[in-house]
C-alpha cells in the first residue's frame, strides 16, 4: 500500500525550493507551541534534540540524531505563539501557528531548503516526524522519528519520488 503524502512541494516568494505541511490539532495555540518550541516536547517527534534560545539571533543546539553530527543553529524570527523560524543545516525551518478557535490551532511547518535534490528526503522524514507529533498531540505514544526503517520512511521517500518531488541528494545514515 502506498503511503499517504500530506506534504507539497512549492518554490517560496524569493525563489528558492521548499516543502510544506500543515495539520489541525484540538489544543490551544499556546500548547501547540509548547510542542515546537519545548526541548522537552521536541524530544518526542522533532528528529534532533533542540536545545532553543528563543530570542531573534539566538542559538539553538543540535544532538541526539543518529544520522547527523550535533551542530548549531540561529533563531530567524520569534513572534510568541505564532511563529518560530530558525536555521538548521543550511536548511530554514518555519514554524506558523494560527488559532482557529479557542480548542484548535492550524499548525504549519515549512522547510526550505538549501537544495532542491533533497525535497524528497526531508519530505519523507518530515512525515515520520509529524506522524510523532500527531499521536503526541492525541496523547498517544509512539516510538518517535528515530525508530528505524520500520517507521515508514523509505515508502514516503519513494512516493515522493513517483510524485515528481526532486531527489538524490545522499540519505544520512543510509548512503
Amino acid at each position: 500500500m502506498a503511503a499517504e503524502l500530506t506534504g507539497t512541494y512549492l518554490t517560496v516568494d524569493d525563489g528558492r525550493p521548499a516543502v510544506r505541511f500543515s495539520r489541525t490539532y484540538g489544543h490551544p495555540i499556546e500548547r501547540v507551541w509548547q510542542f515546537v518550541t519545548d526541548a522537552e516536547e521536541l524530544a518526542h517527534w522533532f528528529p534532533s534534540r533542540a536545545e532553543i534560545d528563543p530570542r531573534p539571533g539566538g542559538t539553538i543546539n543540535f544532538s541526539g540524531d543518529p544520522n547527523m553530527p550535533e551542530s548549531t543553529g540561529r533563531v530567524l524570527a520569534l513572534d510568541e505563539p505564532r511563529r518560530l523560524s530558525f536555521e538548521w543545516g543550511g536548511d530554514e525551518l518555519h514554524f506558523d501557528l494560527e488559532a482557529l478557535d479557542d480548542e484548535r490551532t492550524r499548525f504549519t511547518l515549512t522547510n526550505v531548503l538549501k537544495a532542491a535534490d533533497t525535497a524528497a528526503r526531508n519530505a519523507a522524514g518530515w512525515e515520520v516526524c509529524l506522524a510523532a507529533l500527531d499521536a503526541k498531540a492525541r496523547g498517544e505514544r509512539f516510538e518517535g522519528p528515530d525508530s528505524g526503517a520500520g517507521a515508514g520512511w523509505k515508502d514516503f521517500y519513494e512516493g515522493y519520488i513517483e510524485a515528481g518531488v526532486p531527489s538524490g541528494a545522499p540519505v544520512p545514515g543510509l548512503d
